[in-house]
């Protein structure tokens, strides 16, 4: 089983709504904090919104944007709204369902795609269900709808089934047909608002065969729809298995990092990794989404701890097999530890951007929408020396070239081409540098220390 088409050729964009643009006022949340200075706090809120997302489609797609994926909009009490408390109505301080609509329709227009999020094993206190089962206990319609331990209800510690411990976030009871009947409900409403997939937040804890029938339910509405499911380790239970299309690749961003920002992998490691990943994936590896950071974890610039080794790691996510997704705010450089402080409100003045990180990921966008290899391309091992790691996707007559050196300096490098040797001349487009073939091998003399080269033939025309 594999995906929809398009999805091979996106490049998506993570945003969190209450942290990347306030565009209308006139809904804060009470006591926001400042904008420019305040910083983040599990509790606290900023003002973003979805008119803010509207008024930034230019931006997105500048930067060549053609997919987003949105943590939750729907009606919660908290910043982060993973605590639902009602699916179907837009959260107030997001905006209303004209919001969205004007959102959806700027976002389309622009030929950008929208997945939303279902947060489907768990829902927030506030949830109307749950709230009858607080005031009429066994005899609620809805006392099913949970696992409930014992009634009246308790939060400290919970009496009933929960997400994670979280008093705030009592689990669903998918194995509950009209638990079920709700949540495909709520799937079918937002297709017909014209959204092009779900992302499927901790699916791991909810029946798979409930995945099952809403994956059914999902592309019988829209075949084109893309399913992806937030998984971190293995990935054989989504795989060709009528649930999802792909995974949230945590797996390969772990590879990543242990390479590029961490020493952890000298270039043979990450090359078995890839490979394995690459097995173990198979047909369906275009589909999974490769991420560097996510409103989970810290960011990729503060974990890389350099500018150079940051563009090493992007280059890897914008060259590797997968469909890239960009957590807001990565693309210029913005910093952060874990949750709360990877959530900072996104820097909208362009004096506080790192211009070399987002000058590279714009250009990488644009050479993936332009070489189809990226995104279907074979991966081919060209040189493994030390921490140095060359590579090409090749699909037909088009080729890329990747060599990466996290490490030190090499006073001179060759990279032997194989049957890519035809191509005489190559240009970098991070550096603008042009190399001429040798021999059939590429010299870098020196190969710089903590570099990334993303080299595509110059016509000879």
């Amino acid at each position: 089983m594999t995906g929809p088409a398009w999805v091979k050729n996106a490049v998506f964009y993570q945003i969190f709504p209450e942290r990347f643009a306030n565009g209308d006022t006139s809904n804060d949340p009470p006591n926001a904090a400042d904008w420019a200075t305040g910083q983040p706090t599990r509790e606290n809120f900023f003002g973003g919104d979805l008119a803010g997302i509207t008024q930034h489609v230019p931006y997105l797609r500048d930067l060549g944007i053609n997919a987003l994926y949105l943590t939750p909009i729907f009606s919660a009490a908290s910043n982060h709204k993973y605590d639902t408390h009602d699916y179907l109505t837009i959260d107030p301080s997001f905006g209303t369902l004209d919001s969205f609509r004007e959102m959806r329709d700027a976002l389309k227009g622009a030929g950008v795609r929208l997945v939303l999020d279902a947060v489907f094993n768990h829902c927030g206190d506030g949830f109307w269900a749950f709230r009858d089962v607080i005031e009429r206990g066994a005899v609620s319609p809805y006392y099913d709808w949970f696992q409930i331990e014992s009634w009246p209800i308790v939060f400290d510690p919970p009496s009933y089934q929960t997400c994670g411990g979280a008093p705030f976030l009592p689990k669903l009871n998918t194995e509950n047909p009209a638990v079920r009947e709700h949540l495909l409900h709520v799937a079918e409403y937002w297709l017909a608002h014209g959204i092009d997939g779900w992302r499927l937040d901790v699916p791991w804890k909810a029946s798979l065969d409930f995945w099952q029938q809403f994956y059914a339910r999902v592309m019988a509405v829209n075949p084109e729809a893309y399913v992806v499911a937030e998984v971190w380790r293995g990935a054989a239970d989504w795989m060709n298995s009528g649930r999802a299309h792909g995974i949230m690749n945590y797996r390969l961003r772990q590879n990543i990092l242990d390479y590029a920002a961490f020493d952890h992998m000298d270039a043979e490691d990450l090359d078995y990794e890839l490979h394995y990943l690459l097995r173990d994936y198979g047909e369906t590896a275009p589909y999974h989404l490769s991420l560097l950071g996510s409103h989970d974890t810290a960011r990729i610039r503060t974990l890389c701890g350099s500018v150079e080794r940051t563009i090493i790691a992007i280059a890897l996510q914008m060259t590797l097999p997968g469909t890239p997704m960009i957590y807001y705010g990565d693309e210029i450089g913005m910093e952060g530890d874990n949750d709360p402080d990877c959530r900072r409100p996104m820097i909208w003045d362009e004096g506080r951007w790192n211009r070399p990180i987002h000058d590279a990921t714009r250009a990488l966008i644009q050479l993936r929408h332009a070489h189809p290899a990226l995104a279907e391309g074979d991966l081919r091992t060209l040189r493994m020396f030390n921490g140095v790691y060359a590579y090409a996707r090749a699909l037909g007559d088009d080729q890329v070239i990747v060599v990466l050196n996290p490490r030190g300096a090499q006073p001179d490098l060759a990279v032997p081409l194989g049957e890519l040797a035809g191509t005489r001349r190559w240009l970098d487009i991070l550096s603008g540098m042009q190399f001429t073939v040798e021999q059939d091998r590429l010299h870098f003399r020196p190969l710089r220390a903590r570099s990334a080269h993303v080299l595509i033939p110059i016509s000879e025309a």
